[in-house]
């Protein structure tokens, strides 16, 4: 029950937080150069036939009213439709988000073990060779464009080496997709016991989970040493020590008290994902969500970028519900 009140605490300010992020977004959007009438009849049509498509899609009416109609149509589960597919945004947004999430999720969690595991061995031995590493590399992934670095892999291990597949999306172009159930390849292919389909998979997701995991370990890392340095030196990790507990149990126990603040970035990290994927997805011909996004920024096509930003939303403020629970798991007093 203290589960549940703390979380309905929680939920009550996602519907103003999410209404704030439409509007922010959609004013945004509106202000992208070009007229989605004349990109969708073309160079060659008529002001008469622009101007009558203007009023068939409320072009011409004030923007606030713009913004009303659009509101209306969401509280329908209407996400608008793309010029471009000719298909409603929220099919195409259930087609592609879960490509996104795959390649996310899976990113998220190299780079939670290789920040954390080079955090806490940079604590326990911060004059070591690990934490001079972990210094250079926590530095050097900060500032490394991703899609810079998703081109140096594609060169060296598909070109060169030859041990990646081609950056041509997913699959193997031989390779049927399985029936969709969750959207995600690794997973339907296992339940659908493919593993020629699950090993090309797995093997397309190699060179852009290494990309963005690399990359964004390195926010995860800093913050893992730094707060397990201040674990390590306090006075409960000091009083441990003395009485003759084992080092390794002490670094538990530091890493313990550690997990709120490692948790916070983590949960920061998820979120940005979503949107840093983009120039990743574009480099590697992914077909996720970000990709679809982008072209719609390229041609004036609105209602695909602000049903990208909506899931976009809806998913970080999942991910910080998620994390508020965690918090209270990690130390009930929070609820008080």
């Amino acid at each position: 029950m203290r589960i549940l009140a703390y979380l309905a605490k929680r939920l009550v300010f996602v519907i103003p937080q999410l209404l704030g992020i439409v509007l922010v977004s959609f004013l945004l959007v509106k202000s992208i150069p070009g007229d989605p009438a004349v990109l969708m009849l073309g160079p060659t049509a008529t002001k008469e036939a622009i101007a009558a498509l203007r009023q068939q899609l409320g072009l011409d009416q004030p923007l606030y009213i713009q913004f009303l109609i659009y509101v209306r149509n969401l509280m329908h589960g209407d996400l608008g439709t793309s010029w471009q597919t000719t298909r409603p945004v929220l099919d195409d947004l259930y087609q592609r988000f879960p490509a996104t999430i795959e390649l996310v999720t899976f990113s998220l969690l190299l780079a939670i073990i290789v920040g954390v595991t080079l955090g806490v061995l940079a604590a326990r031995n911060p004059r070591g060779w690990i934490a001079r590493v972990s210094d250079i590399y926590g530095l050097s992934a900060g500032a490394l464009p991703d899609f810079w670095f998703a081109l140096v892999l594609i060169f060296v291990f598909y070109t060169v080496l030859g041990w990646a597949p081609a950056p041509l999306g997913r699959l193997d172009v031989t390779i049927i997709p399985p029936s969709p159930m969750t959207g995600a390849l690794t997973i339907d292919t296992l339940l659908a016991g493919d593993w020629q389909g699950f090993h090309s998979a797995c093997a397309h997701l190699v060179l852009p989970v290494l990309t963005l995991g690399l990359v964004n370990a390195g926010p995860i890392l800093k913050m893992t040493q730094s707060t397990m340095e201040k674990m390590l030196e306090s006075d409960f990790s000091r009083y441990e020590v003395l009485c003759g507990v084992p080092q390794n149990l002490v670094v538990r126990h530091a890493l313990r008290n550690a997990l709120p603040s490692v948790v916070t970035i983590i949960s920061v990290l998820y979120g940005f994902l979503i949107g840093g994927a983009v120039l990743v997805e574009i480099v590697f011909a992914w077909g996720g969500a970000g990709q679809y996004a982008v072209q719609g920024v390229l041609n004036a096509d609105i209602y695909p970028v602000l049903g990208f930003v909506l899931f976009s939303a809806i998913f970080s403020l999942v991910v910080y519900i998620v994390v508020d629970l965690i918090y209270f798991l990690l130390d009930p007093r929070i609820s008080n």
